[in-house]
């Protein structure tokens, strides 16, 4: 929750939407494009958590096809399965979130935290231990902030300086 607050907070200092949706921060992609990524991994992460909650299985798709409907059904690519790379996986997320406004993305991304935050206060210490959880949520969260917190802080650094 610390880092989650920190990333926040650097998000509010960014300000304005114009900012958030200015490419760049990243290669070519804005804080927005960030965000749609985040939001792809934690729901991911959510809907792992809320399977073993259901004491559903998860298995990463094996095929190219079960990859393609699991993306369709999902509405984010299979983050777990080896056939698809994480170039592939955050291109995906690009063209599929592109034309999404930033305020649905905000919106979506927050209910995806508060589901994995819900989950999380549902599960027992052992629960978490077996399924190796700590370190599931850990990649697909709040080390993304911090991945990205530092791109964000170097860009407006230099958008200040203009």
């Amino acid at each position: 929750m610390r880092e989650r607050d920190k990333f926040e907070l650097l998000l509010n200092r960014a300000g304005f939407s114009r900012k958030l949706t200015m490419k760049g921060v990243s290669g070519a992609l804005s804080i927005k494009d960030i965000l749609a990524h985040i939001f792809a991994y934690e729901q991911y992460v959510a809907d792992r958590l809320t399977s073993i909650i259901q004491n559903e299985e998860y298995l990463p798709c094996k095929t190219y096809k079960a990859l393609t409907d699991f993306a369709y059904d999902h509405g984010y690519p299979d983050f777990g399965s080896q056939l698809i790379s994480e170039d592939e996986s955050n291109a995906w997320v690009d063209e599929k979130y592109k034309n999404v406004a930033l305020e649905e993305i905000v919106a979506q991304e927050l209910h995806a935290f508060s589901q994995i935050h819900a989950a999380l206060e549902k599960m027992k210490e052992e629960t978490l231990l077996k399924h190796n959880l700590y370190e599931l949520i850990a990649d697909h969260t709040y080390r993304h902030y911090q991945e990205h917190t530092k791109e964000i802080n170097r860009w407006l650094s230099e958008i200040r300086s203009l």
